[in-house]
């Protein structure tokens, strides 16, 4: 397994407690950040233009991503311009169709040929993936952001998928293609080996990263001792064939 400054794909913090971020910003090894509604939702955040614009003058030189939450095209076109507005390393998370299932490919292309820096996020298909490149070919730089880990929820092995929407990019320079919503580290050396531009990792996730190379039998041994010292905790005791 490569140690993490060997691995070619960039690794982006997803999350949106600032503090967290922070964290994240000190280590070198991570190249950007995301952001969406529903980690800014969990953060608490109040006053989404407020914490965007602090956030950004905290770290002003590595890829941000803010999403627009309009359902309408209109609205999400005006809010695209104002978040684009907000900095030079700010992405526009744009979702690939609205809540009635209408694609926003057209809207993507307007954005990008006007120099916005898109990523369109929430894609889970490869026509998708198509669409959206060809609505990005020639326009500024952008992100494919396919949701890899809601496609191995569904059962679904997310890496051949994966592999074709790296070969699908490859005719458009500007964009990237991300594996987005990882379940594990290994998610992280699976969109490596395949090509995958760009990971967006959570933080619980990366915490994980002390643990490579580890000793399989120091870990099996750790694992015992503590479903040992948890029960003991607990105080669990056997009397005759009765557990207390």
């Amino acid at each position: 397994m490569k140690p993490i400054q060997d691995l070619k794909v960039k690794i982006f913090a997803d999350g949106a407690d600032r503090s967290g971020m922070l964290e994240m910003y000190a280590k070198h090894y991570i190249k950007g950040f995301t952001t969406n509604p529903t980690l800014m939702r969990k953060a608490g955040i109040v006053d989404y233009r407020a914490f965007a614009k602090d956030i950004l003058k905290a770290i002003p030189d590595r890829p941000i991503s803010f999403e627009v939450f309009s359902d309408e095209f209109d609205g999400m076109e005006r809010e695209a311009m104002e978040i684009a507005g907000w900095g030079p390393n700010v992405y526009v998370k744009v979702p690939v169709t609205n809540t009635r299932r209408e694609p926003t490919y057209d809207l993507v292309h307007r954005l990008s040929h006007r120099g916005v820096n898109v990523n369109v996020t929430a894609m889970m298909t490869l026509e998708q993936v198509r669409e959206v490149t060809e609505s990005v070919a020639g326009g500024a730089p952008c992100s494919v952001s396919v949701f890899a880990g809601r496609i191995a929820d569904t059962g679904i092995d997310p890496v051949p998928l994966m592999g074709k929407a790296v070969e699908l990019l490859r005719p458009y320079p500007n964009a990237e293609l991300i594996w987005a919503s990882p379940r594990e580290l290994l998610n992280i050396f699976q969109a490596d080996s395949i090509g995958c531009h760009i990971i967006t990792v959570t933080n619980d996730i990366l915490m994980k990263l002390s643990l490579l190379g580890k000793d399989l039998d120091d870990f099996s041994l750790e694992t015992v001792q503590m479903f040992f010292n948890d029960a003991k905790k607990a105080g669990y005791t056997f009397f005759a064939d009765k557990i207390v």
